[in-house]
């Protein structure tokens, strides 16, 4: 098969790599332009460009794909480009921008996309985040035949997962990416026969994952300590679940809930500060704090944390004073 790529972050790499293991030509890669990114705030090429460059491939990375919108020079030199690629089917993982209808009606075989869940559970743009933060026991990848809705096409291959109880982002991530790489290299395989089945999406149990953005990391205390937890763990690596702890906002990286809290306990009350952790009241139990990170430390777990900032019982995270709690 002879296959466009369109994809950016480190998820839609895993699949390209397993792409070309598995012997595709791929002639051209399309990907977002270079973001700035580091403490230097350099210029950086997604892992999807430097893994095409890697390999000898034609990158293009376009701002925009609509020709009658605000960059229509550079949609142009896109469908020069894959004009001039001929591809057979186009694979989409992760790639950031919406294709028009032009696109998805170029390749013989249409476009295909790796969507890192259940569908139509968690449709949109951070169905991990989403799926650790509900608390739901699985998630998946489903291998789509893209239309012009957003993640509404019909489903080709899907494979189910479930979601451990430790499980970050970051792992879950991981987990997923070799999945959705492995089931792509089949989807294609059954594309190539003529073999490759589609069914429409569910009617029922339709979500949407709502992009991520920083202003969800601040932990309220109010929140139970299982919901408190799934928040961490969804929110690593990105944004970070943070609190306040007196004038500085501390990032919180690993955490256990515990059932139970003293009656009486205020949410963010610091219960005990130890080398077990810094366990917290919540709305409903207490949580159990394991990695922390000050602004612009390492992250440390929490009993190395402890020796240079001093926390004890009575304190109120999430108060800029660190007040006392009234008995």
């Amino acid at each position: 098969m002879k296959v466009v790529f369109a994809g950016t972050p480190e998820f839609a790499r895993v699949a390209l790599e397993q792409l070309l293991a598995a012997g595709h030509e791929v002639p051209l890669v399309l990907t977002q332009p270079d973001r700035p990114a580091g403490r230097g705030m350099k210029l950086q090429a997604s892992p999807v460009k430097q893994c095409a460059l890697a390999h000898g491939i034609a990158v293009s990375q376009p701002l925009s794909l609509r020709l009658d919108g605000k960059y229509p020079q550079e949609a142009a030199a896109a469908r020069a480009a894959l004009l001039a690629a001929q591809p057979d089917v186009m694979v989409v993982a992760a790639y950031g921008l919406i294709l028009p209808q032009w696109v998805l009606d170029l390749p013989a075989k249409g476009c295909l996309n790796i969507h890192a869940s259940l569908l139509p559970r968690w449709r949109g743009a951070a169905p991990i985040h989403r799926a650790i933060e509900a608390g739901d026991a699985q998630t998946g990848v489903t291998i789509m035949q893209m239309d012009a809705g957003l993640d509404t096409g019909d489903m080709c291959l899907v494979e189910a997962l479930d979601i451990a109880a430790d499980d970050t982002t970051a792992s879950l991530h991981d987990k997923l990416a070799e999945m959705g790489g492995r089931m792509l290299v089949q989807a294609l395989a059954l594309s190539a026969e003529g073999r490759l089945q589609r069914a429409p999406q569910p009617a029922e149990g339709i979500t949407y994952a709502h992009k991520i953005e920083k202003a969800e990391s601040t932990i309220d205390w109010a929140q139970s300590a299982v919901q408190i937890d799934r928040r961490v763990r969804a929110f690593n690596p990105f944004p970070a679940a943070s609190t306040r702890m007196g004038e500085e906002v501390v990032k919180i990286w690993a955490a256990q809930p515990e059932r139970h809290s003293p009656a009486g306990a205020v949410p963010g009350q610091v219960l005990a500060a130890d080398g077990q952790g810094i366990v917290v009241a919540c709305g409903e139990g207490a949580l159990r704090i394991s990695a922390l990170q000050r602004p612009g430390g390492k992250r440390l777990q929490a009993a190395d944390f402890l020796r240079g900032h001093a926390l004890q019982p009575g304190q109120v995270l999430g108060d800029d004073r660190l007040s006392v709690a009234a008995p």
